[in-house]
């Protein structure tokens, strides 16, 4: 067996059932699972519709680079939601359909990491992190790197600070903007100090911007925004990840897209013929309609707004909450630390939070888990059940702080 599968730790989710095994949580609330970023609202039904109507296309294989309809759809809706020129994605060269954005950013490192002819090769990430970057790095041969992204950082890790002799042996950075876990998402120029950086040390940068259609106030750039901004007109040395699980609620379809740097992507697309990891037909279908239709999505933002303009009328006066820029999490700091407080909101009052620290790794700078002070809290049930959860949260808040 491959030793380096030693190195994966067990993945959050594995934790918090082993915190919880042996609890009884109290038969007098319902249970709500807010720990899964899994989300709950139905899918459009004419997106439901779409994947029924070309179901007869089972019978056929999918080729890897996906049907060009897809691929056009995608282009298009990127050139638009980032600002870019209506033909500055070319979608035989530029991007790639996926199955998910997580095989996907696991798979990336597989296709960058030169761990022959570079000595020692480093990924670097946020901490608190999605777990999947990490295992991406160890099973490419490359030592994860966690950049600490908490408050006094505006819970987004800066890179640009690191000093050059690590920087040069960086080959990946993984970006998640909008935060997973914390909400957060880089700026503009923060991004192009980035683009800077990665052409002073030669490094690829991996953008994971899943949870930018889930937006608040105003709608976060992305890297390919950046990009075509600067003059970057090739993309070179980023890509962006985007999918329709959060914006279109349809995690079970799996459907996603890589764009940005054509050399990058064709050899990409050379090492995932290798997998077996096309898309089948008729969710390529649907996933055309889903590109190309904004009113679902802006119904979808509608109901996260709702639901976040609850959790913070109910914790604001208790906790310190920072309101998410995006994405459906909060990230809530929270008495007697994360991993307590899950235990004890499960067991008194049966809502199911993830303790921050399962996200995070213990940080040489703070010679401590960036993680562990907080919960991560998945504001994916209906209207009613996450105010249900946020009174709940409040309650627990209060027996913390009267039996600390």
């Amino acid at each position: 067996m491959n030793p380096r599968l030693n190195k994966l730790e067990p993945y959050p989710f594995e934790k918090l059932a082993a915190l919880l095994a042996n609890t009884r949580p109290s038969p007098a609330h319902t249970p709500i699972n807010l720990s899964i970023g899994e989300p709950k609202h139905p899918p459009a039904p004419f997106l439901l519709q779409a994947l029924q109507d070309s179901l007869h296309e089972v019978a056929i294989y999918p080729s890897t680079k996906g049907l060009l309809e897809l691929r056009q759809a995608a282009c298009q809706w990127a050139e638009k939601r980032f600002h870019l020129d209506s033909t500055a994605l070319d979608p035989e060269r530029h991007l790639l359909p996926v199955n998910g954005t997580r095989e996907a950013l696991f798979s990336i490192a597989q296709a960058v990491i030169d761990p022959i002819h570079h000595q020692a090769p480093v990924v670097l990430m946020p901490n608190p992190f999605y777990q999947i970057y990490e295992g991406a790095a160890i099973m490419a041969e490359a030592e994860p790197l966690y950049c600490t992204a908490g408050a006094k950082e505006g819970f987004l890790p800066d890179f640009t600070t690191l000093p050059p002799d690590l920087l040069d042996r960086v080959q990946l950075v993984y970006l998640c903007t909008p935060s997973n876990p914390t909400g957060a998402a880089y700026s503009l120029e923060r991004l192009q100090a980035l683009l800077h950086l990665a052409d002073r040390h030669d490094f690829v940068i991996v953008s994971d911007e899943c949870y930018s259609e889930i937006w608040y106030h105003h709608p976060p750039p992305g890297i390919l925004q950046a990009c075509w901004l600067a003059g970057r007109k090739d993309f070179s040395r980023c890509l962006a990840f985007h999918s329709l699980s959060k914006r279109s609620n349809l995690p079970g379809a799996r459907s996603g897209f890589v764009a940005g740097d054509a050399t990058i992507i064709k050899k990409y697309l050379h090492l995932r013929t290798y997998t077996g990891c096309a898309t089948p037909p008729f969710i390529q279908r649907a996933a055309i309609l889903a590109w190309q239709d904004e009113s679902h999505v802006e119904e979808n933002r509608m109901i996260y707004r709702q639901k976040l303009a609850d959790a913070l009328e109910i914790l604001s006066p208790l906790l310190p909450v920072n309101a998410p820029d995006a994405g459906f999490y909060l990230w809530l700091q929270v008495p007697g630390g994360g991993e307590r407080f899950a235990h004890r909101l499960y067991e008194r009052y049966n809502v199911t939070t993830l303790p921050g620290g399962y996200l995070g790794r213990p940080s040489p700078d703070l010679a401590s888990n960036p993680g562990d002070p907080f919960i991560r809290v998945a504001m994916v049930a209906s209207v009613e059940q996450n105010r249900d959860a946020m009174q709940r949260i409040a309650a627990c808040v209060h027996d913390c702080i009267a039996h600390p």
